[in-house]
């Protein structure tokens, strides 16, 4: 028996999801096994997307499009509460990505990977094979110059829809991975696409997640940040402190009777 409809919260102009971690993955399990027509498209937004989209309203609009939206960063879960619409917890690309190899492992599931560097394939495979033993996974790795809406992107949509996966996996980083994904999704027969990012590489250990008392205490930005500084120092001590602007900003327009976030 499917679901009930979860409920939604109405922060920075995005429905996100009010559900726990094991309420969504129950959700995405149900609609990976659906064949209704169109696959569904599952973003998981954090500060850096929040503050990206407000940069970029012609792709919030179409990144707003997501059939699921769940929060990712506890600083968001944070928002939520100080702005009346709580979130009950963090639910991550990472965890997602992990829990879904699993359920596809026990479902015999199909699952296609998006992502990687270009000719890593067989690397890949090898690790998914040592995580996840028995998961039915095909793997293509984009060129660098992949454009989602061009003569690669299509291929790649034609390639998903020749496999008839499950469950699809997306890892070219923002905001390719949303474009491909809203645009192609709906030529799908069924199942869910998810736009993970780096999951991938926690999941599989190319890179290690925090500590979980670290990612509990909200902390986990702090730990990418020491482990890779020369990429992330901008992203994470310039950019995502307008983040604070926005709280404000939607805090305001509550106070005033305003529509926040639009």
């Amino acid at each position: 028996m499917p679901a009930p409809p979860a409920p939604i919260r109405r922060l920075f102009g995005l429905d996100i999801l009010a559900v726990t971690f094991d309420e969504a993955v129950t959700l995405l399990s149900e609609a990976a096994v659906r064949r209704d027509g169109a696959a569904k498209v599952v973003v998981t937004p954090n500060v850096d997307h929040v503050v990206r989209l407000e940069r970029q309203p012609e792709f919030k609009r179409n990144y707003a499009q997501a059939d699921f939206l769940f929060a990712d960063g506890m600083p968001v879960i944070w928002a939520s509460r100080l702005l009346s619409e709580p979130l009950p917890e963090r639910v991550t690309g990472a965890d997602l990505f992990t829990a879904l190899c699993r359920q596809a492992v026990a479902g015999n599931w199909r699952v296609a990977l998006l992502g990687g560097m270009p000719g890593d394939e067989a690397r890949l495979q090898a690790r998914f094979e040592e995580y996840y033993p028995g998961l039915r996974i095909d793997i293509r790795c984009p060129s660098m110059r992949f454009d989602p809406y061009g003569e690669e992107g299509l291929a790649a949509a034609d390639w998903v829809r020749e496999l008839d996966a499950d469950v699809v996996f997306v890892c070219l980083g923002m905001p390719k991975q949303e474009n491909w994904s809203l645009r192609h999704a709906p030529s799908f027969g069924g199942g869910i696409v998810l736009c993970v990012g780096a999951a991938m590489e926690f999941a599989i250990g190319l890179q290690s997640r925090a500590p979980l008392w670290v990612q509990r205490n909200g902390l986990e930005w702090l730990w990418r940040l020491a482990s890779n500084p020369r990429r992330l120092w901008r992203r994470y001590l310039v950019e995502d402190t307008r983040f604070l602007a926005l709280c404000w900003r939607e805090w305001r327009a509550r106070r005033q009777g305003r529509s926040p976030g639009a």
